[in-house]
């Protein structure tokens, strides 16, 4: 069964928060990595600031000299590193196979999200629609059937671009590309593939893997197959989900059964959605309240058979609320999990359609 993967790139990350956090910046060159005169480095760029030749891992100092009138501003990564966490959320609500390379990128395989009514594109676009509702930032995604494409394909269309990389139309990207634009070539390799006449991707193609290895050792071998769209689709995952759950901290402590069902109730659809996406079920599920003391007190049931609709997932948490809820005790927070996940045994993988 063919793979397919998408890498999510998140647009400008740094500079994407500071303009949201700040909207006086929104519009305007801002560049995120210290003063524009320290000794440092740029860690981002706005769009904006790009225009003017700035980008990222370029010392300050010359950006400064690039665009003096630019906003320079020191890195918050506290900030940053929070809403990678959100992100990555919405990743693992998707798939349980998630690769993420920094705080602002990804790889997902969604293989098993994709059929005949649901396409890999609809899959990646309805990830960078969740991604901006939850944090008001752009995205773009590369979806191909290897992570050396779609990592090439979300570059292709920046910002907010969703591409598609298939049999029909890689050759075609690969051999027009400039040779500095394959991953992994950088600068030095880049200018000793140029004194050999290897401009683009249509002339590492015309090399063979022999002549390849004799200018470029082991590397040569990775050159040659990326010239022809071959990579690996393996991701590494360091973290396996093995549950899903949703809670929420009431304004102010409650004692009102009604309404906190009511919440349990939204939380448990909440769930099921998430489980829906990655055409998972679950054995167990658990309701979590916090106390006004903030005692936490869980309870957990495991049931007859693997459960995921909105409906089956309430119905057991309806019952374990009224078994761990003190009637005499308000409550600050109230949360549903269901775990022991397991993919669904009905589920038809065949892949029909790439598009």
């Amino acid at each position: 069964m063919e793979r397919r993967i998408i890498h999510i790139d998140m647009d400008a990350f740094y500079a994407q928060i500071e303009q949201r956090d700040f909207p006086e910046y929104r519009g305007r060159p801002l560049i995120v990595g210290g003063r524009s005169l320290s000794r440092g480095v740029v860690a981002t760029a706005s769009y904006e600031a790009r225009k003017f030749g700035v980008h990222s891992a370029m010392p300050t100092r010359t950006a400064h000299k690039l665009c003096p009138d630019g906003i320079y501003v020191r890195p918050r990564f506290d900030v940053y590193k929070s809403v990678s966490k959100e992100i990555m959320e919405i990743f693992l609500s998707y798939s349980e196979v998630v690769e993420p390379l920094s705080l602002d990128e990804a790889y997902l395989d969604i293989t098993h999200l994709v059929s005949r009514e649901r396409t890999a594109k609809s899959v990646a676009l309805n990830i960078q629609r969740d991604i901006f509702e939850k944090t008001r930032l752009t995205s773009s995604s590369g979806i191909s059937y290897n992570k050396y494409l779609a990592k090439i394909a979300s570059g292709m269309n920046k910002p907010k671009g969703t591409t598609v990389i298939h049999y029909d139309n890689v050759m075609e990207i690969l051999k027009s590309m400039p040779i500095g634009k394959f991953p992994g070539v950088g600068a030095v390799t880049e200018e000793k593939m140029k004194s050999l006449k290897i401009f683009d991707g249509a002339d590492l193609y015309g090399w063979s893997e022999l002549d390849l290895t004799r200018e470029f050792g082991k590397r040569g071998t990775s050159l040659y197959k990326k010239a022809r769209g071959i990579g690996t689709n393996e991701l590494s995952v360091d973290r396996v989900r093995k549950s899903v759950g949703k809670e929420t901290t009431f304004d102010h402590d409650i004692n009102d059964d009604e309404y906190i069902l009511k919440t349990l109730e939204g939380l448990s659809d909440k769930v099921s959605e998430s489980m829906e996406r990655r055409q998972f079920a679950g054995r167990v599920v658990t309701v979590k309240l916090k106390t006004q003391d903030f005692k936490t007190h869980t309870k957990q049931m495991m049931t007859t058979n693997p459960i995921f609709t909105r409906e089956e997932i309430f119905h057991y948490a309806y019952n374990l609320y009224h078994e761990v809820k003190s009637p005499e005790e308000p409550i600050r927070l109230i949360g549903v999990t269901v775990s022991h996940l397991e993919e669904r045994s009905y589920r038809n993988l065949t892949i029909y359609d790439f598009l």
